[in-house]
């Protein structure tokens, strides 16, 4: 029964430590925008030009004898 007596300011410590930290992260935008991170693997990413890199190509193979 004496164990009560410590369980019970402890488990009140550990709600206040869990309603904080909820407090902090809701506070430092970390629930601002959930579907980004999920969506962004549905889509690709903006298209590469290619044209830089066939002319860097094709300007180090001219060079060559």
């Amino acid at each position: 029964m004496e164990s009560i007596y410590i369980l019970i300011p402890v488990t009140f410590v550990l709600l206040g430590v869990a309603v904080a930290a909820w407090l902090w992260s809701v506070g430092s935008g970390q629930f601002d925008d959930l579907d980004k991170a999920a969506n962004s693997i549905l889509f690709d990413d903006a298209p590469v030009d290619d044209t830089s890199t066939a002319s860097e190509s094709t300007s180090s193979d001219s060079d060559t004898p």
